[in-house]
Order: structure tokens, then C-alpha cells, then sequence
């Protein structure tokens, strides 16, 4: 069609459809395709950056008007906008994917399919999934600053006083972040030292009594209506084990003989093998717990409805609310208050005591490690044990329970 016989925006509107759709040339290259329902768009017959004739649709008329479907035209005749093929977009979107932090956070999440329990794991995903998701997650990682990641963290603990868990979902972004450093996907990590400039709040679960309550707590405790749970608070008073820890303990993990709890990295906080020697007093209470059991399982405390599976989070805390002690102690508070007398006896084994807790830092093997005072802290933790039955007095057992 030549020049003087192009058709104007009233040509345009004026066509109407028929039995089949038809298209109507323009300038050179662009056409306007009328199909069987009436509906007109734009269409651009070029070659792509592979030699290859395609069509590139310019927008439906009349929202795309004669004028602006012919500049559209020249702009990519003259290669001021190029043609993205098909593969192409597919791939460009591929990269824009990569680039979110939901990716990088779901990529981190699966270097611990393998280290974290099933439930831990899904705990985790789901906590993932519930706080940092919705905000960050359809952003890219790069764009989003130290200052706004501050503020976001700052907020969630001044509203939601979840102190535990933004310690955890900060590790959690920090150790993302250095993933993509390892990849060289980024340049640097924004969340690196947040911590000094946030809140010092307590946490509920850092709730605890002082150490001259513990004797009316403890008493409660031997008494409480369900032995097996009895000697699980017990033994964290004993051990003073992370909760989630003592939870997932199986049988597997304690060498009688050595007299020590191998704790494996898939259950530890920083995913480090962890041991904790073992007290007279918290053998004769694991020997108590094994000949008590009704049922078969792998776990120390098997779950009501299953024994493939442990007892809930909530098992401990829900005892203690019971016996009276609801914001007072918290099964997490047991490790401030065996800190804190520990501290107190042994003021010069300050390291000693951190391993004993687990507060070990990135990079230590673990704390079944020779390095890491396994020898010395038989002695604390056998101390405490004697120390704790000379305050509340020992706990008697039944003949029958004890081998």
C-alpha cells in the first residue's frame, strides 16, 4: 500500500470483521489484524537478533492510535528498540527470579535439608515464610539497605516482642546474604553487625525464678502428675539443654558408658555437635525415664498420637503454666539460672561455662572436641547436680526404676 493510500484513524475504525480474520497493511513492516470478532490490534513483521521474520504485537486499537503504532514501527526499524525473542524473556525472567530475596532465602533454606530435623525445618520455613516473606520477598535482595532492614527489625521487636525469634530470622538473613557473597551474587551483606544497634529486650522465654525459689519449683516438679514429664523438667534443670534440644533427644545420643549426651548439629542452634557429660544424679533420673517408658520409641519423649515423633514444643512450657509458674519460668529460663550461679562459683571459667551453654562461636568444631573443656565441665556439671540436691535435696527414687 503506498503512501497516499494509507488509512487514517476513521479508515481504522471503519473496518469491520468477516468470515475469517484478515490484516491490512500500513507502512512497511506494520499491519493491522481485524479478527473474526471485531478486535483490531498491531502487529510488526521484522527480523529478530537471529535472522529469524517474527511478529511483535504493538498494542490493540484504538488504545494504540495510527500515530503511535507507526513511531512504534520506525523505532524498531532503526534498532532503538530491540526484539527480545522468546527464549530470551524466558531466560530475563529466570535472572529477574534469581534476584529476589524470596530466591535467596529459598536457596540458603535448602543447604539445610540435610542438617535440620524435618520439624525444625519446617518450623523455620514457616517462619520465614510468615515475617520476612511478605515484606522483602518480591524485592531485590540488593536494593534492599541496611537502613531498612534496621527499621523492619527494630519494629517487629518494639510490636511483637519476639526477641528469640528475630535473633534467629536475622542469623537467618545474614547467613543468606553471605551465600550469595559466596556465589559472587552480591557485594557486600547489609545485615552484617545489625545486632549492636538493636533492642536488648527479654524474651518470654527467658523467663526464670531466682535460685532461692528453685527449691519450691523443683518440689512441684517431682510431684507433677506425669512422671515422664517430671523428669524432663527435671533433666533440664540438670542439663540445662536448649528445650527444642531436650525435646528431640533419642536414646541413640547418650553414651552410659562415657557417661555423655551427644548432641548431633541437626538439633544445636549453630549446627554444631555439642556433648554434655552426665551427673550421677541425671543418669539415675535417664535410667528412671528408660524403665518407666510404656512405649517403643527412638525419642526420650514420644508424642501422644505417634512414638515416630517427639512431644510438642509446648509440652514443658504447658507443665510449668500448670504448676503455677505462668510468666515466671519458662523451660529456656533453666540455662540463666544454672548461668548464673555457675558464674558465680567458677568465676574463672567463664569459657568453660559458655561451652557447657553452647555459646560457641562460627567456626568452633563443637563441644565434644577435647578443645572445647569437655574434661572440666564433668566437674561443673557434677557440681551442680550435688549442688542442686543440697538446696532442694535429692530426688528419691524407686527401686525398681533404677539399674
Amino acid at each position: 500500500m503506498s503512501r497516499n493510500k494509507l488509512l487514517s484513524d476513521v479508515g481504522y475504525a471503519a473496518l469491520k470483521s468477516k468470515d475469517k480474520e484478515y490484516r491490512i497493511a500500513d507502512i512497511q513492516g506494520l499491519y493491522m489484524k481485524v479478527q473474526t470478532s471485531g478486535k483490531k490490534s498491531w502487529q510488526l513483521r521484522l527480523k529478530n537478533n537471529e535472522g529469524k521474520w517474527t511478529w511483535v504485537g504493538l498494542g490493540s486499537y484504538p488504545d494504540v492510535s495510527v500515530k503511535t503504532a507507526r513511531s512504534q514501527t520506525l523505532r524498531y526499524q532503526s534498532g532503538e528498540i530491540q526484539i527480545v525473542t522468546r527464549a530470551e524473556r524466558i531466560k530475563q525472567a529466570q535472572h529477574d527470579e534469581s534476584e529476589l530475596f524470596e530466591y535467596l532465602m529459598r536457596d540458603w533454606i535448602d543447604t539445610k535439608k540435610n542438617t535440620w530435623e524435618p520439624t525444625t525445618f519446617k518450623k523455620e520455613v514457616q517462619s520465614i515464610e510468615k515475617h520476612l516473606l511478605p515484606v522483602f520477598g518480591k524485592r531485590k535482595y540488593k536494593d534492599i539497605t541496611s537502613g531498612e532492614w534496621l527499621k523492619f527489625f527494630q519494629t517487629k521487636q518494639r510490636v511483637e516482642k519476639i526477641f528469640n525469634r528475630i535473633e534467629k530470622l536475622i542469623s537467618y538473613c545474614c547467613n543468606a546474604y553471605d551465600l550469595a557473597l559466596f556465589k559472587d551474587q552480591a557485594n557486600y551483606n547489609p545485615i552484617r553487625g545489625i545486632g549492636k544497634f538493636l533492642d536488648k529486650g527479654e524474651s518470654e522465654s527467658m523467663k526464670f525464678v531466682e535460685i532461692y525459689d528453685l527449691p519450691e519449683l523443683l518440689h512441684k516438679i517431682r510431684n507433677y502428675s506425669s512422671e515422664e514429664i517430671s523428669i524432663g523438667l527435671e533433666l533440664l534443670i540438670l542439663m540445662f539443654p536448649r528445650p527444642g534440644e531436650l525435646r528431640q533427644a533419642k536414646w541413640e545420643q547418650f553414651n552410659f558408658e562415657e557417661r555423655v549426651w551427644i548432641r548431633p548439629g541437626s538439633i544445636m542452634k549453630r549446627g554444631i555437635e555439642h556433648g554434655i557429660p552426665l551427673s550421677s544424679q541425671t543418669l539415675a533420673l535417664l535410667n528412671t525415664l528408660r524403665a518407666i517408658s510404656k512405649r517403643e520409641s527412638e525419642y526420650l519423649f514420644p508424642a501422644r498420637d505417634s512414638v515416630n515423633k517427639p512431644i510438642s514444643n509446648l509440652t514443658f512450657n504447658a507443665a510449668l503454666n500448670r504448676l503455677g509458674y505462668y510468666g515466671k519460668q519458662n523451660p529456656h529460663g533453666f540455662r540463666h539460672v544454672a548461668s548464673t550461679q555457675l558464674n558465680d562459683h567458677y568465676s574463672d571459667r567463664e569459657q568453660v561455662i559458655e561451652s557447657a551453654l553452647a555459646h560457641l562461636k562460627t567456626g568452633v568444631k563443637g563441644a565434644y572436641d577435647k578443645g572445647a573443656h569437655l574434661r572440666e565441665r564433668y566437674e561443673i556439671m557434677q557440681h551442680w547436680a550435688d549442688y542442686i540436691d543440697q538446696i532442694c535435696g535429692p530426688r528419691e527414687f524407686s527401686k525398681v526404676h533404677v539399674s
